[in-house]
């Protein structure tokens, strides 16, 4: 059986930087929009996630590639003086994410401190938990729509909530021409299409449109159904 690293084509000393990029060059590739199967999509997804989180065991010494000396592993000393460290440090945010729909099924609350330790070990589906890392200059919407997600949204203009998110731990910006309330912007509601991470690391619940005090702030679909069928 392939390893996660196989199915992304990957050395097992990848950085995140490269993992990202392989993702995103084979979720293209396997996506049943360009002629792909739903089976290998959620397998690519499945590989992408599993190496995210470090669920992946790390590789035997043999199966690590020398450097033409045969003086040890060849990536672990070419790159200078935290070039590679930096270039990471640059790459963005991690973003671990949670679908708001499965709250009710297992008995959750927005307000649990403990919700996304609890999520983490419920076994829910990647489209309802994960994590995937947010490039800089990518709102919260489009990185997830890069990494292969399919978030709500109506429109890209802050005319709504249907991309609403809630942020439980780290930092987004706000764009100044958003419609949320300071109530909401006090509870930590965002709207994903605007804003981006601004922190390291972040937690947020996606899929919140429907919490009360958001539905006036929602649109309909039908203006937008080019962009999704089901927001």
């Amino acid at each position: 059986m392939d390893s996660p690293f196989d199915v992304l084509g990957v050395g097992p000393d990848a950085d995140d930087a490269e993992v990202d990029r392989a993702y995103r060059r084979r979720v293209i590739e396997v996506h049943p929009d360009q002629g792909g199967s739903a089976s290998e999509f959620h397998r690519v997804r499945t590989a992408y996630e599993q190496i995210m989180s470090g669920d992946v065991p790390d590789p035997l010494p043999d199966e690590t590639a020398t450097d033409s000396s045969g003086s040890g592993p060849a990536a672990a000393g070419d790159v200078g003086d935290g070039d590679e460290d930096e270039e990471a440090e640059q790459e963005g945010a991690r973003v671990e994410y949670l679908n708001y729909e499965v709250l009710d099924d297992h008995g959750w609350d927005l307000g649990d401190d403990d919700l996304f330790e609890k999520a983490a070990d419920a076994g829910l589906a990647h489209e309802d938990y994960g994590q995937f890392l947010a490039h800089p200059h990518e709102t919260l919407l489009e990185a997830a729509e890069n990494r292969g997600f399919a978030w709500p949204y109506a429109c890209r203009g802050g005319a709504c909530a249907n991309c609403a998110v809630a942020v439980f731990e780290g930092e987004m910006d706000t764009p100044g021409d958003h419609i949320l309330p300071s109530t909401m912007l006090d509870s930590d509601i965002r709207l994903s299409c605007m804003g981006g991470p601004v922190s390291d690391e972040m937690k947020v619940v996606y899929n919140v449109k429907h919490l009360p005090g958001l539905d006036e702030l929602r649109l309909p679909p039908y203006p937008f159904d080019k962009a999704r069928m089901n927001d």
